[in-house]
């Protein structure tokens, strides 16, 4: 598992870089083959390739993952993949390079692969934009999900997750020089200041709603008023009808200064998870890890998105989180703690063995 963790590690795949992105989907189909004995389809996409695998017969369960990372090209050069104290490390070791080799170990283990889908994407942390609909009709065409995403603290699944998205704001005014004619300007800056205060009051502690200006941006110079200022707002909903609430308010902004335009685009693209989504597939992992005789697992929902989001939404039962268990995902420190791999992987196994068996 180590050897097929080190080959995919270092194999770059940022999102979005289509060579590199080849060269993934080619070590993960090698990988495939050589343990299933069977061999992927590449499935081509503007983004990059998707990695596809089928054990025959009527499909019963998708396992769906993805092999891109928030890394940028050349990282690998200055930490390439490594073992110590325990710990794997490297660019997307933890998301979820080893949550992908856990699930060709765990289907390589199964007596009988028939009814098991894997469905490995290319594009997830940008958003799943040429993949959402390859992964959607394999969902619903094998009637239950497992996502490999790293697990929540503890090793912890994940049975629930918020709905995602981020607003992008543009205020435009009018420049003008700052110190001898400031009236003549129409100042975006001030007005975006505006906006925000009123964003910043969107969220909803109740129905679990946060809203977040995250990055700003305007002006030219310190003696210009500022004639366009951008800023990113992120948002997560648990409750389905927020979506629409907040997507309304942010159409609605309006300013107090005159004369400034407001465009805003974006919006929440992938619907919340909600925590009845895994509530068959839950007590069967539970279950599951007590006849093999490991440690009791737990469930918790999360604030982060994936693409259980997705497969979720369309009424597919979904359980998240069964991929490594370590930390620091998308951080110079990511990790996977060793001991746990083939845990999971046993784990993983056991799952799809009920499923298919059902």
């Amino acid at each position: 598992m180590l050897a097929d963790l080190e080959l995919l590690v270092n194999t770059e795949s940022p999102s979005n870089d289509r060579e590199r992105l080849v060269a993934s989907a080619d070590a993960l189909a090698l990988i495939i083959d050589k343990r299933l004995g069977s061999g992927a389809e590449i499935v081509a996409g503007p983004a990059g390739p998707h990695v596809r695998w089928s054990g025959g017969d009527r499909p019963k369960v998708l396992v769906v993952g993805h092999h891109d990372t928030v890394f940028p090209g050349g990282t690998v050069a200055a930490r390439p993949f490594a073992v110590a104290d325990g710990r794997a490390t490297g660019p997307g070791v933890f998301d979820m390079k080893a949550g992908i080799v856990q699930a060709v170990h765990a289907i390589a283990e199964l007596a009988d692969r028939r009814g098991v889908e894997l469905l490995i994407s290319s594009d997830e942390e940008v958003g799943s934009g040429s993949s959402r609909a390859l992964i959607e009709e394999r969902a619903a065409a094998c009637g239950a999900v497992l996502v490999l995403e790293p697990s929540a603290e503890g090793g912890a699944l994940k049975t629930g997750r918020k709905g995602t998205g981020t607003f992008q704001v543009v205020v435009r005014g009018r420049a003008s020089h700052a110190g001898l004619e400031p009236e003549k300007g129409i100042n975006s800056l001030v007005a975006a200041a505006e906006l925000i205060g009123q964003i910043a009051t969107f969220g909803d502690p109740a129905t679990g709603t946060t809203v977040t200006p995250t990055v700003v941006s305007g002006g030219t110079a310190d003696n210009v008023v500022p004639a366009e200022t951008r800023f990113s707002v992120d948002v997560r909903v648990v409750e389905p009808a927020e979506k629409e609430r907040l997507e309304a308010a942010m159409a609605a902004l309006a300013s107090s200064v005159p004369g400034v335009s407001i465009e805003v685009g974006g919006g929440i693209g992938r619907p919340p998870m909600h925590e009845s989504a895994s509530a068959t597939l839950y007590p069967l992992a539970v279950a599951a890890a007590a006849r093999i005789g490991l440690a009791p697992v737990h469930g918790i929902a999360v604030g982060g998105g994936s693409d259980g989001n997705f497969t979720a939404a369309i009424g597919v039962p979904t359980l998240d989180g069964l991929g490594a268990v370590g930390g620091g995902a998308h951080a110079d420190d990511e990790f996977v703690l060793v001991d746990t791999m083939v845990e999971r992987t046993r784990l993983l196994t056991a799952l799809l063995a009920d499923i298919c068996s059902r």
